[in-house]
């Protein structure tokens, strides 16, 4: 059984690049010290109006979108609730993608994977062709856009416009990771459904998931003969119409600070915003290759975390402990047991730049004597 460890009050201040939580505007924090207020009242709706209709802004997209306390495995779980009757594709290649899978099959949904090597991206064609030849009619087809676990960005905008093709099917997106620093084109791929959590990309702390949900994907799960209580579509843009609202009462404090955040993204700009993580992402890919090498696919790289093959054999879990102990900033190992010691990985995302990135890497390089 687990023992109880007292939480202090002396913890050093350490500079975060894992693959989220990530940092945070001390300006962005400070808004969560407000005066708590009732969440229904007009302040409540003035707050949730605001952040809805600047994420659409920022985003680009003339979709609905929804904000709800909880982590992005909550529209995980809903959107599969909301929109599969019982079939569904799920395109695997790495721990977050198969945990959608898993998560499908809790559910009860006859789940068939389209698998790839951890390090693989999806494929346009492979997705195509699987919808093509196969018996079942699938009700929804997923893919995660950016596996952190493995640092791969798959290519959904094209398999957005694959998936279009079959009228019946729908196309959910996990973007946790790579939403906010890796600009997609939403409405222009078809995406019916894609959501993410705000600790990452929209650098702000964690609390909230955000998703964006289609017409088409709205109308879909008033069909269904069930759907998500908490994350349902319906119930939740039928509250926002009525009351500009949430259904349950959400984290305020932390809305809040997605107020103030998303300010700062919109003055920014998604497409300034995107270049920002593609030159971060890019130096960081260099810096691996000079030393290390890269572990995902070639061409398929993330643009927000970067998964870096440990060829050099140093000691990760001991270089990530000294690089925290000498310079207060902390990376990552490689996920799981499988990725563990192979390879390690740097967030290069959300109020991150290109000196901050150099800052760890010099920082690295000192350390395991590169």
């Amino acid at each position: 059984m687990t023992e109880k460890r007292e939480y202090k009050d002396d913890y050093p201040d350490k500079t975060l690049y894992i693959p989220g939580p990530t940092e945070v505007r001390e300006d962005v924090i400070e808004e969560m010290s407000q005066p708590m207020f009732g969440h229904r009242m007009d302040r409540m709706t003035d707050l949730y109006t605001t952040i809805v209709e600047d994420t659409k802004e920022f985003l680009g997209t003339d979709n609905e979108v929804i904000i709800l306390t909880g982590s992005g495995t909550e529209f995980m779980e809903s959107s599969i609730l909301n929109l599969v009757d019982e079939n569904v594709l799920v395109t695997t290649c790495g721990s977050f993608s198969e945990r959608q899978a898993n998560v499908a099959e809790r559910l009860g949904k006859t789940v068939d994977t389209l698998e790839y090597e951890w390090g693989q991206a999806v494929k346009p064609e492979d997705v195509r062709e699987r919808l093509e030849e196969s018996d079942t009619e699938y009700d929804v087809v997923t893919c995660v856009m950016n596996e952190s676990s493995t640092g791969v960005r798959n290519p959904i905008e094209e398999i957005g416009d694959v998936v279009a093709e079959f009228e019946d099917t729908y196309f959910v997106v996990d973007a946790v990771s790579a939403l906010g620093g890796d600009l997609v084109e939403i409405d222009d791929h078809d995406i019916d459904v894609i959501f993410t959590s705000v600790q990452k990309a929209f650098a702000m702390p964690p609390g909230l998931a955000v998703c964006v949900v289609s017409d088409d994907a709205y109308e879909r799960e008033l069909e269904s003969d069930s759907a998500s209580w908490y994350g349902g579509f319906q119930r939740s843009l039928d509250y926002y119409d009525r009351k500009g609202q949430t259904h349950s009462t959400p984290a305020i404090p932390v809305m809040l600070a997605y107020r103030k955040q998303m300010k700062y993204m919109l003055e920014e700009g998604h497409e300034a915003r995107d270049e920002r993580h593609r030159e971060m992402a890019e130096y960081t890919r260099e810096w691996a290759r000079e030393h290390f090498d890269m572990f995902p696919e070639e061409g398929y790289e993330s643009q927000t975390v970067s998964c870096i093959e440990n060829t050099q054999g140093i000691d990760v879990a001991a270089t990530i402990d000294a690089v925290s102990e000498e310079y207060d900033f902390v990376f990552s190992n490689g996920y799981g047991s499988q990725l563990g010691e192979q390879t390690f990985r740097i967030g290069h995302m959300g109020e991150h730049d290109l000196e901050s990135i150099k800052e760890l890497t010099d920082a690295i390089e000192d350390v395991a004597d590169l």
